[in-house]
């Protein structure tokens, strides 16, 4: 069973940075070997669920939202289930929950869409005060 934590969520004033964290468990060595992504996503009050960025587990290479380009840095840490999202100029349009998501069988990132990615985390809240 696939289960994925988002932690480092919080409060920061224009132009701060965090750095939201996620684990991702109960993928096999097998499905490693087929190619994990791992993307993060954020939802606006109102708005629709935005996808921002994603790594591929298999080569990290990387993908990102022209609204984050420059801004956030996807990573993924010691531990392949590990990833992080760096964001540093924050804006309160950053303002959002969010959410990171997982897909596996592919080696090659993939597009930012709810559609490609399987499993969800719960969300953790970004709020940016101007």
């Amino acid at each position: 069973q696939v289960q994925i934590v988002e932690s480092g969520g919080g409060s920061v004033q224009a132009g701060g940075s965090l750095r939201l964290s996620c684990v991702v468990s109960g993928f096999t060595e097998r499905d490693y070997g087929f190619g994990i992504v791992i993307g993060w996503f954020r939802q606006a009050p109102g708005k629709e669920r935005e996808g921002i960025s994603c790594i591929s587990t298999y080569d990290k290479s990387t993908n990102y939202a022209d609204s984050v380009k420059g801004r956030f840095t996807i990573s993924s840490g010691n531990a392949k289930n590990t990833v992080y999202l760096q964001m540093n100029s924050l804006e309160p349009e950053d303002t959002a929950v969010y959410y990171c998501a997982a897909t596996y069988g592919t080696q090659q990132v993939v597009e930012l869409s709810e559609l490609e990615f399987d499993y969800w985390g719960q969300g953790t809240q970004v709020t940016v005060s101007s």
